[in-house]
Parts: structure tokens; sequence; C-alpha cells
């Protein structure tokens, strides 16, 4: 996945023909996707989602909180821009076959969110954006092009969900980040990131909170492999080469090295419940204090 659910790298759109995509797919999903069950869980359980949820799901990689949502009973949909490899496999988990295509009320659409767009079903009331937490997320000017895009398609006083990495000193990642030599601040966002990407896109903040999400790894191969999954370390593959930035990341990775092999991160991720205006979508938010937070 990627820092923040703002992302604050662009997108090395000419650098992934050096990636085995397919690899990356299955090591996203089979290794790293899982570390952000606990944000998944808090979010789901803060909005109450159930049966009479109709959920957007913008950028969603593999599937698994497409899944966990689908699971507590919400009608889902979800829009891969960027990997038909990570969309296939949210296919093979929402959609394994034709008897379960043929019962299932999910959607998966690879595209824009206007392309999720359906005239004759009503608004969404729940639109997520995990993408930024995970990896392969557009620079900002185009994810903001998609949350609005996803916006028009939600109902007035729908909650729209943005996430990011914590404080970086609360997020072990980030040093090992730094230590990769990934240009930027790494995993780590200001505390009003999320609030000005919610303006911008016409919403209202209304809530947040801090969920603990450690990533733990078998050894430092699954590591690696977990980590290399997310994008983040794209720009510098190109700029070096895969051997050396493994090199690097393996070495990176001995202070968070258990006795019994086992690699252990703490990281702390934050989101924002923000809500779609009753007026036109668009309009200027208002308010500039800091919604109160709570903590899972």
């Amino acid at each position: 996945m990627t820092p923040t659910l703002v992302r604050e790298h662009p997108s090395h759109v000419g650098q992934r023909a050096r990636v085995d995509l397919c690899g990356r797919a299955r090591d996203w999903s089979e290794i790293q996707e899982r570390m952000l069950v606990p944000l998944f869980e808090a979010v789901h359980e803060r909005l109450e989602v159930g049966a009479d949820t109709r959920l957007l799901g913008l950028g969603c990689g593999s599937g698994l909180a497409l899944l966990m949502a689908s699971a507590r009973g919400a009608r889902v949909t979800g829009v891969e821009c960027d990997s038909p490899e990570l969309l296939a496999l949210a296919r093979g988990r929402l959609l394994p076959d034709r008897a379960a295509r043929a019962r299932s009320t999910a959607r998966l659409v690879l595209g824009s969110p206007r392309d999720a767009a359906d005239p004759g079903a009503p608004a969404f009331t729940v639109v997520t954006a995990f993408d930024a937490v995970g990896g392969l997320a557009a620079d900002p000017r185009v994810r903001g092009e998609r949350l609005r895009a996803a916006v028009a398609l939600a109902a007035p006083g729908a909650a729209v969900v943005l996430t990011g990495w914590g404080p970086p000193e609360r997020c072990a990642t980030s040093a090992v980040l730094r230590a990769a030599g990934v240009p930027g601040r790494g995993a780590g966002t200001g505390r009003d990131d999320l609030e000005e990407v919610a303006r911008r896109a016409g919403l209202r903040p209304d809530g947040s909170g801090r969920v603990a999400c450690p990533f733990g790894y078998a050894d430092r191969e699954s590591a690696v492999r977990g980590l290399l999954s997310t994008g983040l370390f794209d720009a510098a593959v190109a700029a070096a080469d895969r051997t050396q930035v493994v090199k690097e990341l393996t070495e990176s990775l001995h202070p968070y090295r258990r006795r019994d092999g086992t690699v252990w991160m703490p990281n702390v991720f934050r989101y924002l419940i923000a809500r779609v205006p009753p007026g036109p979508v668009g309009a200027t938010a208002r308010g500039t204090g800091h919604p109160r937070e709570a903590r899972a």
C-alpha cells in the first residue's frame, strides 16, 4: 500500500514495466493487505456498516475491505483504477464462481468512479478510500479528481472515509522507508492533511480516529516482499536497482527482527470521516476546528 490515505508520492507509471505486476499483486493480497484489517474493522464498526449500507470502495485493490463489509451485509461496489492484477484477485474473493456471481450484489469495476455509476440504483451511503495506505495510489491531483468523482455518486450526508499514516514517531515503517532511500515524508502525515483533502472535495469533516496496525511478518523475506508490494519502493528501484534496494531494505529491518526470526513493526494509522453536504458537492466546507478523535 502507500503513504497517507493522502499520498505524498506520485505514481511512477513508466517504472511499472520493470515490476512483476502479477507477483506484486499476489504479495500484496497474501502478505501485506491483512496488516490493515484493524483499520478496516474500526471504520466499519464506527460507521455501523451493515445491511442498510451501500458502500463504494475507491481503490479497492484485492478486495479484502470489501469482503469484510459484504460479510456485515453491506451491498458493495469496488473501483480499482490502476491495477487489473489486483482487481482480478478481488473478483476471486468476492465473485469466485458463477454461482457466487448469480447471488452476489457485489460489483467490481476497473476504471474510474464514473464507471461505477448505476442510474437505477440508490446513491452510495458510504465511500471508503483505503488505497492511500496501500500502494500504487495516484499522485495527489489524480487522487483528488477520483475522490470528487466518487463523492458525486454519494447521497447527501453520506460518510466518506479518508485514511493515512499516523505521526512518523508512531510508525516504525517510517524509519525503514528512510533507510531504504524512499524520498519524501515517507510514512507519516500532518495533523490536517486529511482534513485539507476533504475540504478540497467539498466535504465536511465529522470525526476521526487512530488505529494500531502493526506490520508482522514470518521472516525478513516475507517482510521484504510485503513492503515491496506497496509500490513505495518503485522510485528507489528505478534510481538504483532491485538487488540494491532489497539489500538496503533487508538491513533496515534488523532493529525489528525478533529472536524467533519474525519481524514486527508497530504502526498507527489515522482515518477521517467526512460528510457529503446537502448542497452541491464542491462548495467549501465550513469550520476549521479539529474533529474529535476516537482511538481503536
